[in-house]
């Protein structure tokens, strides 16, 4: 029988190149945890910028038997590196690392959150599910696109008529990934940064640090080939969409995508993520990770089935604990179904808040513009019945 199981907070920083390459080789070992965000290069160069970054290293009978690197916001345990993090999870030997019970048990805070926990989770948590690209070895890009094509035919037909509009409006359609091109990457996050605002969104790149995680994360190098880079869509020499990425091994993760709105009739980024898969696929990528499927239409045409996730926010029992069930009770005036989403919704944003500001006053005022958006589409809602 195990023994029980025990943790140490420690910084990323201390942590040894053996034991870093026993993280990888656990993450290697695990086909669920293939994704670049278990990688141990992702988190050393994360945890050297994000604001209260630790790992956990959990231990049974003196022995390791997992890493959970994360970042502490008052009493709140996220994600390393939260809100920018799609997957996150204990990095262990199967059968014998915690689960996200036990891991938010033994580390002990007020309060335990994760957006897209991979592996076991209490039953109450919400499921989503990733939404993936996968890409045969046997025929590779085309017989990919030729199963998705018939699985969708009319979007498909679309798409495909979209790239030759843009061929025939531009003299030159240029498409490249792979770039390392610092110039560039902040030319995304100015533009996300002003998407985020036009939407009503909290601006995740206003902190500051989290465009420095971009920064250096694209500057880092490690086993399998970890890194990330940009890929760019140009019509006769001028940017009209790009993405950031960051891949290991088979496995390409599709992060921040933006794209000039001018030139929206062709769907420039529709475009570029195609292409991406493509030319990606010739260099080797097989699994094209979009995140968990809680946004973005245009995912179903090219999901082929990712991993289950839990998201949710495990409450140390206390007086916290009351205050949350009581504002759940508040919102139940408005119906069940809606009062949920509307609960849900807040959530998430929240989180997002307190993930990006470090000060109270930052924190505080990006409350306020969130429940300021969120009132503004709830009348509309309310309109609209």
């Amino acid at each position: 029988m195990p023994g029980p199981l025990s943790v140490e907070i420690r910084s990323l920083a201390d942590l040894s190149a053996q034991e870093g390459a026993q993280w990888n080789a656990w993450a290697r070992a695990d086909a669920d945890l293939s994704s670049p965000y278990f990688r141990w290069e992702f988190a050393r160069a994360a945890g050297a910028i994000c604001p209260g970054s630790a790992v956990a290293v959990f231990k049974r009978d003196g022995r390791v038997v997992g890493y959970y690197p994360h970042q502490r916001r008052g009493g709140t345990v996220q994600p390393l590196a939260a809100p920018m993090n799609d997957y996150h999870g204990v990095i262990g030997p199967g059968g014998d690392k915690p689960d996200m019970q036990e891991a938010a048990a033994l580390i002990g805070a007020p309060r335990f959150a994760a957006a897209a926990w991979i592996g076991a989770a209490p039953a109450a948590m919400i499921r989503n599910r990733s939404v993936v690209s996968i890409v045969p070895d046997e025929g590779g890009f085309d017989a990919w696109y030729a199963r998705r094509r018939k699985a969708f035919p009319k979007y498909f037909k679309d798409k495909e008529r979209s790239r030759r509009g843009l061929d025939g409006a531009f003299a030159a359609v240029e498409i490249e990934i792979g770039l390392h091109d610092h110039a560039l990457l902040d030319r995304l996050i100015a533009e996300k940064s002003e998407q985020y605002r036009r939407t009503g969104r909290h601006d995740i790149f206003a902190c500051g640090w989290t465009g420095r995680v971009l920064h250096a994360l694209m500057d880092t190098t490690g086993e399998d080939g970890f890194g990330a880079s940009m890929a760019v869509l140009r019509v006769d020499g001028r940017v009209v969409a790009m993405e950031y990425s960051m891949h290991v091994g088979r496995h390409f993760h599709l992060w921040f995508p933006v794209y000039d709105p001018n030139v929206a009739r062709w769907s420039p980024g529709i475009v570029l993520t195609q292409e991406t898969i493509r030319l990606g696929a010739e260099r080797g990528y097989r699994l094209f990770d979009y995140g968990v499927g809680v946004g973005g239409s245009y995912k179903k045409y090219y999901d082929d089935g990712g991993l289950m996730t839990a998201e949710g926010v495990i409450v140390r029992p206390g007086p916290g604990a009351t205050l949350c069930a009581t504002a759940g009770g508040a919102l139940s005036v408005l119906g069940h179904e809606r009062a949920e989403r509307l609960r849900i919704s807040a959530r998430r944003r929240w989180s997002v808040v307190e993930a990006c500001e470090t000060s109270l006053a930052g924190r505080a005022s990006g409350a306020l513009r969130a429940a300021a958006d969120m009132v503004r589409k709830q009348k509309a809602a309310v309109s609209a019945d």
